[in-house]
């Protein structure tokens, strides 16, 4: 049977993957959605784990999808795009996928400030109430040592995306409020597999299974894990992006 483990990003949970985890299993794809060490539903907190914690509960999923299903694939989400490059490196995985991968991520105390003018402007920044929710909820609960780990597992991950090899699809908004759009590009010239493809989504923020091209989304992934993709890519970025 076919399977899928989506991991979500930093201070996150499935939520962030929901909507593209429901449209692969519609389609008989068995899905894994593991919650990571110190996020809501792992039964510990923040303070009380480090990146390579975070970083294992992802393993796990993946562990137990490889035991059940050939053959398995991989969406990573934000720093979740980081760990499923990681892991894609040392586990037979088909294809990988990479959702807003945090190669460059913004200053998160300017995305709060950010945040906080979108509120006094009576929500007109193009977010939804319960997407400034969730960001707000990340100011007030987000420990500062879980920042420094995140920062580190950023460090330390990014070295392995040179060493990936399977087929990989990038995808990145180009209005997104906490990864660099020039992510995207990075990661095209960085990763090494033949069969690559990259989608910049013109109108997108953060959250892409979420926001406003989420169809477009959903579109792209199953093509391109549904069906074989049609040949190396071209190494042009340009060539393949939307």
């Amino acid at each position: 049977m076919h399977g899928c483990v989506l991991i979500h990003g930093f201070t996150g949970s499935p939520y962030e993957v929901a909507p593209l985890a429901d449209h692969l299993a519609a389609r008989g794809v068995r899905v894994y959605t593991p919650v990571l060490a110190g996020h809501e539903g792992s039964g510990r907190t923040l303070r009380q784990v480090t990146w390579q914690d975070w970083i294992r509960s992802a393993e796990d999923g993946l562990r137990e999808a490889l035991s059940a299903c050939d053959p398995v694939d991989l969406v990573g989400f934000s720093m979740g795009g980081l760990i499923a490059a990681h892991l894609a490196t040392r586990y037979p995985v088909r294809r990988l996928v990479l959702l807003s991968a945090c190669v460059f991520y913004l200053n998160p105390r300017q995305l709060f400030r950010d945040v906080a003018a979108a509120i006094k402007s009576n929500f007109g920044s193009g977010y939804s109430k319960d997407q400034l929710r969730r960001y707000v909820d990340k100011v007030s609960k987000t420990p500062l040592r879980a920042v420094v780990h995140f920062r580190r597992l950023v460090q330390v991950l990014r070295a392995d995306l040179a060493r990936v090899e399977v087929p990989t699809l990038i995808l990145q908004g180009a209005c997104d409020d906490l990864v660099e759009p020039r992510s995207a590009q990075y990661l095209y010239e960085t990763i090494p597999a033949k069969v690559k493809e990259v989608h910049v989504l013109p109108r997108s923020k953060h959250i892409l299974c979420h926001d406003c091209e989420k169809d477009e989304v959903l579109r792209l992934v199953e093509r391109f894990l549904l069906a074989p993709p049609a040949s190396p890519s071209s190494g042009n970025p340009g060539a393949n992006a939307s």
